[in-house]
């Protein structure tokens, strides 16, 4: 027999737990097995009862027989409260990772706004040194009307050369400035620009594709290892171009060197240093 739930007056199963011995003496035939198992049973449950209904006398408090169902729904109450730790604890993990990629980008966009303030500094310093006008037309005329030879033109020093050359491509004309940094490299060979100039013309190649003219230009400016502002980002943008060259390991080789030489570099040329050797699928 099922017990669901039983919360009998205690004057009633005290009558049934007192009417047990009487119910146990009852006559029976001894060839009814069956139904001597089954007043076993039932005495056994009656004491049982009477167990009950002492201990409820003595404590004072109700009798009452919990459904056999409560175990059951403790150990599933428990099995939900565990997965919702689990959960809790994934959407901690998700939200910290969230936090990470954050702080990360800031740190990247601080190091690209300190890197831009010193290269519009250096920009500036350079154009203080204003290159001499070049003479107008009207006066070139007059002076040939008046039979005599037109003056010539002033002559760039390798400072007025760069910095001209620095204006023509901050305008946004790269091939104006290929051709003018192409220009400073040839005619300053061993000025003390001339690296610099080189980074800025391999720039100007990249960006219309050249990748074999762009290596070629990067590997004249870091040659030596330069230990410049912007030699980190030459190294880079070498092997990008190798990349582009389909030279993966060489690529690879110069971001080893860009790692062991150049560990404090701006996060911005970080982040795209390893852009570049995911690309080139380098060993760890």
């Amino acid at each position: 027999m099922s017990l669901r739930r039983l919360a009998l007056p205690f004057a009633s199963i005290l009558v049934l737990a007192t009417a047990a011995p009487a119910l146990a003496q009852t006559p029976i035939d001894p060839l009814d097995a069956r139904d001597s198992r089954r007043v076993d049973r039932m005495e056994q449950v009656l004491r049982e009862l009477r167990g009950i209904v002492f201990q409820g006398r003595d404590s004072g408090k109700p009798v009452v027989v919990q459904p056999a169902e409560t175990d059951y729904q403790l150990q599933e109450l428990t099995r939900r409260l565990s997965d919702l730790e689990q959960t809790l604890t994934r959407l901690n993990g998700a939200l910290e990772t969230t936090t990470f990629g954050l702080t990360q980008a800031r740190r990247d966009v601080d190091a690209l706004k300190a890197e831009n303030a010193a290269l519009n500094a250096r920009i500036a310093k350079l154009e203080a040194g204003a290159v001499a006008p070049a003479p107008t037309a009207d006066a070139g005329l007059a002076g040939a009307t008046a039979g005599q030879a037109a003056p010539a033109a002033p002559v760039q020093t390798a400072a007025e050369a760069f910095t001209q050359a620095r204006q023509i491509m901050l305008s946004g004309d790269y091939a104006g400035a290929e051709g003018a940094f192409q220009d400073f490299v040839e005619r300053y060979p061993e000025s003390s620009r001339g690296p610099e100039a080189r980074y800025w013309l391999g720039k100007t190649q990249s960006a219309r594709g050249a990748n074999a003219d762009a290596a070629t230009s990067y590997i004249g400016a870091i040659r030596g290892w330069p230990q410049t502002s912007w030699a980190p980002d030459a190294v880079v943008e070498l092997a990008r171009s190798l990349i582009g060259l389909k030279k993966p390991d060489d690529a690879c080789q110069a971001l080893a060197e860009f790692k062991r030489r150049y560990p404090k570099a701006p996060q911005a040329v970080q982040n795209r240093a390893a852009a570049a050797r995911t690309q080139a699928k380098c060993a760890a």
